[in-house]
């Protein structure tokens, strides 16, 4: 990949698991670099204050180190990397991932005026018999047809929103018997408002993996996607827009208070939600791929080796489309198949016009879909709550169901938790392209 303005110019290298301290070695033999381990839970900052005095960061957890070098130390890297029984597996540029939200309005083409005309009839009593055929045959379709407000209800699902939000209703989270309760969820975004009323007096265990910013959600994305994923049963103010709310929030801040960051801050994240022990990680953020752009090796293999310490990660598809004219591929990372891609649709369950589509077999696949659309959730003071769109808003979704899931039984785990999430998705008229399996369903 070249270097551009979606990479930073560090490199990430995977680590042979079987190996490590071999590849640690061979690392910083290869490019006369200091090399560290990742800093320690208690630590306020983690990646970034590290890399001021060392070249290179291992995140031990997932095997993966964030380096700063050379490019001329990037082509060896990458020599050493194909070559058979090294320690080091594979090396790529650093990407920057960014918040996937939409802000925009959704444009509604204006209809075509019909300029077609009556042929001229030449005898006025033809003219009027067409006429009166014409109102007779439309008079008896309109007899046939459902009025306007019939088909309006069977077209749009009719939500009561007094109570709880369309998400909460659609996904069946309103009818279980499950919380989340004693199941850790890991939101790694822009962090969250831990002064919000709604989580002020919640144990949440946080930690910021930006340079010289806390955890403290400057941006909003984040704490409206720790809403929607763990929001409580009762709010402060307004109606139930949360999931699993019994759940153990992790907020680790990986996107700047702009809403953007790098792979190894995302990586970082993942290394210290596994180390917690968390069995659902929720990553609304990516970076768009081009048509035909086969997925991240070492972002892949991170998914294989957190599904293998008990943890699924949840990825929103990306906001790429515009629909129906344009499909965009899912985005880096959820586009890796170890990693589950989810997408966007609106209470009519229709497809959202900007979801990214599952265009490449093999990774980049759409494995299901939530409420994307016109979703509230909470917000940084003064608002407290907001109303926005993105596959961004249906990850969290997804990952408040998972840990439903999680704890009703205590098999579902890594694999077996992806598989059941899908098995039990309601399946909606759209194609596999669109929405994966169907729509997430609470047990």
């Amino acid at each position: 990949m070249p270097l551009n303005n979606t990479t930073t110019g560090r490199y990430l290298v995977l680590l042979c698991p079987d190996k490590p301290d071999e590849g640690i070695r061979q690392l910083a033999e290869l490019t006369q670099i200091s090399v560290a381990k990742r800093a320690g839970k208690r630590s306020r900052y983690g990646r970034s204050a590290t890399l001021r005095q060392h070249c290179a960061i291992v995140f031990d957890r997932i095997g993966v180190a964030l380096v700063r070098c050379t490019p001329d130390k990037h082509a060896l890297l990458a020599e050493l990397a194909s070559t058979k029984d090294s320690a080091i597996l594979a090396v790529e540029p650093e990407r920057t991932v960014r918040a996937s939200m939409v802000r925009r309005r959704v444009s509604i083409p204006t209809p075509v005026p019909d300029t077609r005309t009556v042929p001229a009839l030449a005898d006025s009593s033809v003219l009027a018999a067409y006429l009166q055929g014409y109102r007779d045959g439309i008079e008896d379709l309109s007899k046939r047809l459902p009025s306007l407000d019939e088909w309006q209800a069977s077209a749009t699902p009719a939500f009561d929103e007094s109570a709880m939000t369309w998400g909460v209703q659609a996904t069946g989270a309103n009818s279980t018997n499950y919380s989340g309760q004693g199941i850790r969820i890991a939101i790694l975004d822009t962090g969250l408002d831990l002064k919000h009323p709604d989580f002020a007096h919640r144990g949440v265990v946080s930690r910021s993996f930006v340079e010289g910013q806390t955890a403290q959600d400057g941006n909003g994305h984040g704490t409206h996607c720790a809403g929607i994923a763990a929001g409580p049963l009762s709010p402060a103010s307004g109606p139930r827009y949360g999931i699993a709310h019994d759940a153990e929030l992790y907020i680790g801040k990986v996107l700047s208070d702009e809403g953007s960051g790098g792979d190894g801050g995302v990586l970082e994240g993942i290394n210290w939600s596994i180390e917690n022990g968390c069995q659902v990680v929720s990553m609304s953020l990516g970076t768009p791929v081009q048509p035909g752009q086969s997925y991240s090796e070492i972002f892949e293999e991170v998914g294989r080796r957190a599904l293998a310490a008990g943890t699924l990660i949840v990825a929103a598809a990306g906001n790429d489309s515009q629909r129906p004219a344009d499909i965009a591929p899912v985005s880096h990372p959820a586009n890796c198949p170890s990693i589950m891609a989810v997408a966007a649709i609106d209470r009519a369950l229709h497809i959202a016009p900007f979801s990214s589509g599952g265009l490449q077999p093999d990774g980049g696949e759409i494995d299901l879909a939530a409420p994307g659309v016109d979703v509230l959730s909470a917000w940084p003071a003064p608002e407290l709550y907001n109303t926005i769109s993105g596959t961004s808003m249906a990850t969290p979704f997804v990952a408040g169901i998972a840990a439903l899931y999680a704890e009703a039984h205590t098999s579902h785990r890594s694999q077996a938790l992806f598989d059941i999430l899908t098995q039990q998705a309601r399946p909606i008229d759209l194609p596999a392209r669109d929405a994966g399996a169907g729509i997430v369903q609470a047990p």
